[in-house]
């Protein structure tokens, strides 16, 4: 008997892995559903995975990518793909190479999953993981809240600590660390960015073609995208800002977020734009000038901070003040105080030290019988289908192998 412990991605595919290679497996799940954190991803319609190369794949992986070598060299996203789409999920793909089903339903990809795993003879038990017991080194049993389960492998895929509400409450670290593995340090990534700045005046406003430089507190720049983001009251967010999280280490305190609202256009030919709608506008006050240049809801902002008066009619403003107005619109800084709390993490950073894993089959080095995939292990990666793609790649290998 096998058990595999938390039916997201990874336990799902290792429980398929497992039962198509013969193997009498029970995959324990504590919520209702299986796959209740993958039927929310991607806002609902599952980016399952990335289109690239997938040697392109570990230059997305920042935290220990060459320890997915052989999980990712052994179930490709060309074999993701492959797997959805024989199952009845046709695929398409996206900017950026991001890979959706064509509904654009997340419940098709869970539902895929958990009609193969039970076609194969695979039996979801809703129970919650307790224990696992081990005999001379080697696994025996898995206790539930309800019972125990006999078995000579298990699998922990219980995911990291983001969006506990879906489950993921951090059970496999403390299984690992019972075990005798080493837990390394946990943060969010991919997370919003709470700032120093007041951001509610432009809470809810979406921009869409801007640029993001992001510099640490040393002035080095850490991080640069070009694309989509949203303000919050709290701060900032969206697909860049999500993005660039995953570069800032555990603490973001001190890094510096410059957006250019106008990439399109240098500093002169800004400055040349801004006077041509001055002149269209020269009896008007400055905050009824910019109606042709930026969103509504951030006008008064913009102004506020340019530090010019709000009712200087146009004609008045000095090249100095048209100036500070220009640098702003390419230069409008934002310093970051803190992460938002893990638990609005679409990944957890951090997790059970890859040393003590075998990357060829993803069996503890500690414990026969033991194997880890997905979130639980620390290895994350960047927005855009790679970190469910590792949770595929790591659940596969640790299920054809448990």
């Amino acid at each position: 008997m096998k058990v595999v412990i938390g039916a997201g991605p990874a336990g799902m595919m290792a429980a398929i892995a497992a039962a198509s290679a013969g193997k009498e497996v029970i995959l324990l799940e504590k919520n209702e559903k299986p796959g209740r954190k993958l039927a929310i991803t991607g806002k609902g319609r599952c980016n399952v995975t990335n289109a690239r190369d997938i040697s392109e794949f570990f230059d997305n992986i920042p935290t220990n990518s060459s320890f997915l070598y052989s999980a990712l060299y052994g179930f490709t996203n060309a074999d993701v793909m492959r797997f959805f789409e024989d199952n009845g999920v046709p695929l398409k793909v996206e900017r950026g190479e991001r890979v959706f089903p064509v509904s654009d339903k997340a419940f098709d990809i869970v539902d895929a999953l958990k009609n193969k795993l039970i076609g194969l003879g695979a039996k979801i038990v809703r129970d919650e993981a307790m224990d696992i017991k081990t005999e001379n080194g080697s696994v025996t049993a898995v206790v539930g809240r309800r019972r125990e389960y006999k078995c000579d492998g298990t699998v922990i895929a219980t995911g990291g600590m983001s969006y506990a509400q879906t489950g993921s409450t951090g059970d496999g670290y403390r299984f690992a660390k019972e075990q005798g593995h080493t837990v390394t340090a946990l943060y969010p990534s991919l997370i919003p960015i709470v700032t120093k700045e007041d951001t509610s005046a432009l809470q809810g406003l979406s921009l869409r073609n801007s640029a993001l430089t992001v510099t640490d507190a040393k002035g080095k720049t850490v991080y640069r995208d070009f694309g989509e983001m949203l303000f919050t009251h709290y701060g900032l967010s969206g697909p860049m800002i999500l993005s660039a999280s995953g570069h800032l280490g555990a603490d973001p305190e001190g890094n510096v977020f410059s957006i250019d609202l106008k990439p399109a256009l240098s500093e002169e030919k800004l400055d040349e734009r801004v006077l041509r709608d001055f002149s269209a506008a020269k009896n008007k006050d400055l905050i009824n000038s910019l109606s042709e240049l930026l969103p509504a809801k951030m006008i008064p902002y913009i102004v506020e901070r340019s530090q010019i008066p709000a009712h200087e009619k146009v004609n008045s403003v000095t090249r100095e003040q048209r100036g500070r107005l220009v640098t702003l619109l390419k230069d409008l800084k934002f310093t970051a105080a803190a992460y938002r709390p893990i638990n609005e993490a679409i990944i957890t950073s951090g997790g059970v030290s890859v040393k003590e894993i075998n990357p060829s089959t993803m069996e503890s080095k500690l414990v026969k019988g033991l194997f880890f995939a997905g979130e639980v292990i620390d290895c994350d990666a960047y927005t855009g289908g790679f970190n469910l793609q590792i949770a595929f790649s790591t659940g596969h290998l640790a299920g054809e192998n448990v």
